[in-house]
């Protein structure tokens, strides 16, 4: 599937900056997306491509101003983890101009994991997170909520065989690429933790709490969590604070940002689980939030929610243009109007609210509140 958003993306960035670093999930498609990027670009040497995780290609890098030096036009360094000294070196290559480099990295963890990148190269790189696919790419709703949006996963023959990809896809990343990042935590530990995260999804993340029942310190959980975060499992939704004499909530809540992986870690093998599982409800607020969040392009990291400990709260605070937008998720039939969402739009000054739901008609419940599909959602905006 060519993901052509994105192709558009990193030819638009390359030409304002002379690295650009595409960042993402494991398995998400960044090396099918850059050998596709590659091979339309005119003439284009495979001698300029390296793979880290290539014995040969590693062995290639082990001197990298000498190699790279040689090089001219784009070159593409994937897997740029196993390798953070490269980041100080690339710095001195692109302010070099009689080289006429452009680099196109690709990295499996966050910028903040990778933070030698955002020292060594600043102002000189653009990131691009690449996301499994999402709504506007594959269209079937129920299929990508239930199996999640990574490519193996969602493309697999049976709910079956997505399952088994996804269960031996988390032991992987336990096994091999945390280690990779120089994180020393026992597998079975950090599956333990995982499996309780899962619990927690789409709830304010209170890490005493989870330490207690873990028997480890709330410090520990919250570097637990952190690197979960930076290899972009996990989602840490920050919350919004206004000056109202209220108590707001000032812990964030926690979101799988894959649904797919969620239901495995629950145990939900497929869609007739799922749909009598105590967490639907939840599944369905972090599998629209995510959609929802990825489509604004112009916040997307800059998004909250809001909650009072008077029980008042906002799933999702967008803060656009226009103004301070509020959306609500809900896995009804009909949702209505309630005391909540009155209290946040009077407390807040919203511009609008929506209310997400999993139907296809849309309708107002006020001159401010509108509920409309996920689908319709996502439409509107991308206009």
């Amino acid at each position: 599937m060519e993901r052509q958003h994105f192709s558009g993306l990193i030819q638009r960035y390359l030409k304002s900056h002379p690295v650009v670093a595409i960042l993402g999930p494991r398995q998400c498609g960044k090396t099918t997306l850059a050998r596709e990027y590659c091979e339309k670009t005119a003439s284009f040497p495979k001698s300029n491509y390296f793979d880290l995780e290539s014995p040969i290609d590693l062995e290639r890098i082990q001197n990298p101003m000498l190699t790279l030096t040689k090089l001219s036009g784009l070159i593409v360094i994937d897997e740029v983890q196993r390798f953070p000294d490269l980041f100080t070196i690339l710095r001195v290559l692109v302010d070099n101009q009689k080289l006429n480099q452009k680099y196109l990295i690709l990295g499996s963890a966050s910028k903040e994991l990778l933070r030698q990148s955002s020292e060594s190269l600043a102002g000189r790189v653009a990131y691009l997170e690449l996301t499994p696919f999402n709504l506007a790419e594959v269209r079937d709703l129920e299929k990508l909520w239930v199996q999640g949006g990574f490519p193996k996963s969602y493309l697999a023959e049976t709910e079956e065989a997505s399952l088994d990809w996804r269960n031996f896809y988390i032991r992987a990343l336990l096994e091999r690429d945390i280690p990779s990042l120089g994180f020393q935590i026992p597998p079975d530990t950090m599956q333990r933790f995982w499996s309780m995260l899962a619990h927690y999804h789409g709830n304010i993340f209170n890490a005493s709490e989870l330490g207690r029942s873990f028997g480890v310190s709330g410090l520990t959980i919250r570097k637990y969590l952190d690197i979960l975060t930076g290899i972009f499992m996990v989602r840490q939704l920050q919350p919004w604070h206004v000056n109202l004499g209220k108590r707001q909530v000032k812990s964030p809540k926690i979101y799988f940002r894959d649904s797919g992986l969620l239901h495995s870690l629950l145990r939900v093998r497929n869609k007739s689980e799922l749909f009598i599982h105590p967490k639907l409800g939840a599944s369905w607020e972090g599998f629209a939030l995510e959609e929802v969040v990825r489509s604004q392009k112009e916040v997307n990291q800059d998004c909250y929610f809001w909650s009072t400990h008077g029980g008042a709260e906002i799933d999702l605070l967008l803060p656009l243009k226009e103004g301070l937008i509020g959306v609500e998720f809900k896995y009804s039939d009909a949702p209505r109007m309630t005391k909540s969402m009155q209290i946040a739009l009077q407390d807040l000054k919203l511009k609008h609210l929506y209310v997400i739901y999993p139907g296809e008609v849309d309708y107002p419940l006020s001159e401010q509140v509108t509920v409309k599909s996920l689908s319709n959602y996502l439409s509107d905006v991308a206009r």
